[in-house]
């Protein structure tokens, strides 16, 4: 984890002018071809959920800003974030869970499901910082076409939210829409296009690894 200078940071005039707005929020709904994770799922045995939470989280982390938080006025740049799940649990009632990303899909869906399996309280507790998680939930009644998230309105509220409905199927390919929420003082349309891209392309490889017979 790093301190940005601001004096120097070359998007500096892009985040005092987005620092001037109450609400610097916004967020973008886009189509994600989901056919290549759901292979791969079905071949390994391993919930889509946890393993699409893994890839968009996964992907974030390759984008710095996505990792950029602010604290008490100042810009730093963390290491890795980490996601934090919504999870449905007994009585219709939903849990949030977070769990340390890891290095490997299988794996973080393994430990994934084992957490929020034993898990009794409406929050687990973490062992980093909490604005090191991502957000992230899903809808899978229904298709959606765009998810807005609940917040206080603090413009220093810098943690991405990723959010998604039930995939459909169109013209022979899965489908769903996936909206992200993000700070405008740190992250532009053209971070979450890259985001969008990297994404697709890790479910691509993934899927080309099944059709292999491996890739775990």
């Amino acid at each position: 984890m790093r301190k940005i200078d601001i004096e120097t940071w070359p998007r500096r005039a892009q985040y005092e002018l987005a620092s001037r707005l109450a609400f610097p929020f916004y967020h973008v709904a886009f189509p994600v071809d989901v056919t290549p994770l759901r292979a791969w799922c079905r071949a390994h045995g391993e919930p889509f959920y946890f393993a699409l939470v893994y890839l968009a989280v996964e992907t974030m982390n390759g984008i710095e800003n996505f990792r950029y938080r602010i604290r008490n006025g100042e810009v730093w740049l963390i290491d890795r974030a980490h996601p934090s799940f919504t999870t449905l649990g007994e009585g219709d009632l939903f849990r949030i869970t977070s769990c340390r990303l890891g290095d490997e899909v299988a794996d973080f869906c393994r430990r994934a499901r084992e957490l929020s399996g034993r898990q009794t309280d409406f929050i687990n507790a973490i062992d980093f910082p909490a604005d090191e998680l991502v957000y992230v939930s899903c809808l899978p009644w229904m298709e959606v076409t765009a998810v807005s998230n609940e917040r206080d309105d603090d413009p220093d509220d810098s943690i991405p939210r990723i959010s998604w409905g039930r995939f459909v199927e169109r013209e022979g390919r899965l489908s769903l829409n996936m909206t992200l929420e993000v700070n405008h003082r740190l992250i532009d349309g053209v971070h979450i296009g890259r985001f969008a891209n990297r994404l697709q392309q890790r479910m691509d490889a993934l899927g080309e690894a099944a059709e292999r017979g491996g890739g775990r």
